[in-house]
């Protein structure tokens, strides 16, 4: 079931800009080169209210800010960024991502957090309107989390989750250790109806219950020795033998046949490892970094098995049954040096080189009556792609006056490509990747930002190779011939304080995209159309967003602070079949929207979160796929802290019982020869379902009585 916008996540390997020492206790916010401020400043006392034990849960009660989080799967370092820096270098991982990276930093570490723009943290964040600085004690000892949590389903069933954490600190040596276990199982159950959609005339019927477990258990470790801005060291390690796992049982009733119960199984193992480094060292009165890693990642024997079935589930009478194998590789090498005074400008400059490589192969099977299965050959179902590439930079800075400030830099990105097996691809892609930013601070704390720069999306290399997809009856074709979509992204912002510490703020921008990748019909050597990705031509989109975010205390509400993000969207491509103008395919609903709101009180908080969007549609070259929520979605909680350190949470998820909503135009065998069409409808829920949650901190700082260490 979809909730609201999904959430990304990033994982970083280190800073392109050097990272200064760790701040004191009491330390005075760092303003970077030159003139530069930060745009706010909110010490540990300002969250102590709410007693957070996690520097995650201090980032999400900043006012005004969203947390960015970035993408992990991107190959390379400098795409990955979202929009938070621990003590102003970016995380020391890829793999994790940055919601474990910040849940992983104990509170009590948290001196403060400052809000600035993206000028102040190096090439990957210049564009940005708002980076969060998480500023952690230099203070020895040690300090850490241990979350046990119960999650009760609309069943009944019971599934239990644990993770912890520790962060000691010795001398200018820091070391992070956790672990857990990510257990996720959800429960839902919901329906498929069939119908002509010239008619309305029922086709079939299905009742489906499905019950599907996400369980990535992971290690992760990392050490830092921060001698100085310019003098550091960074190493990290994390391991996660990952995996999902669906069972689905599905009763089908279709019209003038007998009744079926069929099943499907999804059963997919994917470890992942990382180590990863940095080293800084000064150099011509700036810092000279290196940045390594090597990132491993693996589809081991994927599998997925639908079959048809005799009522009861005996005789099986055809189905379908796809293995994956697949190893992913990168390795990473980034060098950058940076001055904070060169001629009066800010500069970076470095280059940054990737090595990638995907080997799969996919066999498809399908099942003739009685279960024997016959292997089906598939566009492109087995290769290997190599990618080499290359990315140096330049990037400057400067102070014009007191409140404006300039950015600017170019990327050059080179890259060579080389695919084998059931197809033969050589090629070289080149882009210029220039950017300008603009940065104004006014009086009584208006801020205003307007930035151009021009964007290289990544190639997905599964998008190289032939799959099937068994639980929607679809067949993706491979397209080794895909070129990245480009884009000149132009945005605008402005923001202003309300009711005190509040934020009121509005972001607009504009991209006018080539090479859209959507999806294109890709031909077969016996003339079979197949549904695959592909480049269909400019397309424009448009946004405006407002956030609304404050404390309710200069109204007499002491204690309350409700926050409200809303979006408006617009978005338009020629569609490659039918000629017409239409939205892009994928999440792009034309408006969303979220309202939080929280309560805290001396040992109570309680709060509440409500989403809803517009609908959505992926139009595929067989389909029309759009999506949708039957309603708001909305969670809730109360939280209990007996003593200091300890925090007992009841949370409830779906609070409105709503259902993931899916309607599905299907035209066969394509839009482009329509021989005969279907509707299908298909509703799921979860239902209402609440969890438990006990936080302990411990260590040194772990029982001040606030979840946070108190700066000066």
């Amino acid at each position: 079931m979809r909730r609201g916008l999904s959430q990304l996540s990033l994982l970083a390997l280190s800073a392109a800009l050097a990272s200064p020492a760790l701040a004191q206790q009491g330390d005075a916010p760092s303003s970077g080169a030159g003139q530069r401020a930060q745009t706010a400043v909110y010490d540990a006392a300002f969250f102590a209210p709410s007693a957070p034990q996690t520097a995650l849960e201090i980032a999400r009660l900043v006012p005004g800010f969203s947390l960015d989080l970035g993408d992990v799967s991107t190959r390379g370092f400098a795409g990955a960024a979202g929009n938070v820096v621990i003590n102003g270098a970016r995380p020391s991982s890829k793999s994790e991502t940055l919601t474990d990276t910040l849940r992983n930093i104990p509170a009590s570490r948290v001196v403060r957090v400052e809000v600035g723009t993206g000028d102040l943290y190096g090439a990957e964040y210049s564009t940005k309107s708002q980076v969060l600085n998480v500023i952690l004690s230099a203070e020895g000892g040690i300090d850490g989390n241990i979350t046990g949590s119960f999650r009760r389903l609309y069943t009944g069933r019971i599934i239990p989750d644990v993770s912890g954490s520790a962060l000691i600190r010795r001398g200018n040596s820091t070391f992070n250790l956790s672990a857990g276990t990510s257990n996720v199982l959800n429960l839902e159950e919901g329906t498929d109806t069939l119908t002509d959609p010239d008619t309305g005339e029922l086709v079939e019927f299905r009742r489906k219950h499905n019950s599907y477990r996400d369980f990535n258990p992971y290690v992760s470790g990392s050490w830092g020795l921060e001698q100085s801005g310019s003098s550091a060291v960074h190493l990290n390690g994390r391991w996660s033998p990952g995996s999902f796992y669906l069972t689905q049982s599905n009763h089908v009733v279709p019209v003038g046949f007998p009744e079926r119960d069929d099943d499907l199984l999804q059963d997919f193992k994917s470890p992942v490892w990382e180590i990863g480094g940095d080293i800084s060292r000064p150099l011509a009165k700036g810092a000279i970094k290196l940045i390594g890693l090597v990132n491993r990642q693996q589809r081991n024997g994927w599998r997925e098995r639908y079959r048809f079935r005799t009522e009861g589930g005996g005789e099986v009478l055809g189905g379908f049954e796809q293995f994956q194998d697949a190893q992913r590789n990168e390795t990473l090498l980034r060098l950058t040096w940076t001055r904070d005074n060169l001629l009066g400008f800010s500069f970076e400059t470095g280059v940054e080189g990737v090595l990638n490589t995907l080997d799969q192969n996919v066999r498809l099977f399908e099942f003739l009556a009685g279960g024997q299965p016959v292997q089906i050959d598939l566009p492109v179902d087995s290769a290997t792609v190599k990618e080499k590439r290359a990315e140096p930079f330049v990037n400057f800075g400067r102070q014009l006056s007191k409140s404006i400030r300039i950015d600017g830099g170019v990327t050059y990105e080179y890259s060579s490509i080389r695919v084998r097996g059931d197809t033969t691809a050589d090629r070289s892609l080149r882009f210029w990747k220039p950017s300008l930013t603009l940065d104004w601070k006014g009086g009584k704390g208006w801020h205003g930002q307007i930035s151009a720069k021009r964007t290289v999306a990544q190639l997905d290399f599964y998008d190289f190779i032939s799959s099937a997809e068994l639980s929607t009856d679809r067949v993706n074709a491979g397209n080794p011939d895909l070129v990245p979509q480009q884009a000149w992204e132009f945005r605008g912002t402005i923001e202003h304080p309300i009711l005190g510490d509040g934020v009121a703020k509005v972001d607009v921008g504009y991209d006018l995209i080539n090479d859209l990748q959507d999806r294109i019909l890709i031909f077969d050597d016996e003339g079979n159309g197949f549904d695959a990705p592909g480049n269909i031509g400019t397309g424009k989109l448009y946004f405006a967003k407002l956030t609304l975010d404050a404390s309710l205390g200069k109204i007499g509400l002491k204690g309350m602070r409700l926050k409200f993000n809303g979006q408006l969207q617009h978005t338009r491509v020629e569609d490659p079949i039918s000629g017409e103008m239409r939205n892009f395919s994928g999440e792009f609903p034309d408006w969303d929207w979220t309202v939080e709101f929280r309560h805290d009180l001396k040992s109570f908080s309680y709060g509440f979160t409500v989403n809803d969007s517009d609908q959505f549609t992926f139009f595929r070259t067989d389909e029309f796929d759009t999506n949708y929520n039957g309603g708001p979605y909305g969670t809730a909680f109360v939280e209990y802290r007996p003593r200091p350190g300890t925090t007992i949470t009841l949370d409830l998820d779906n609070a409105f019982g709503t259902s993931g909503n899916r309607n599905r135009l299907r035209f066969i065998p394509n839009r482009g020869q329509t021989g005969f069409r279907i509707n299908e409808f298909r509703e799921r829920n979860r239902h209402l379902n609440f969890g438990l949650t006990l936080k302990q901190s411990f260590g040194r700082n772990g029982n001040n009585g606030s979840g946070v260490a108190q700066g000066g």
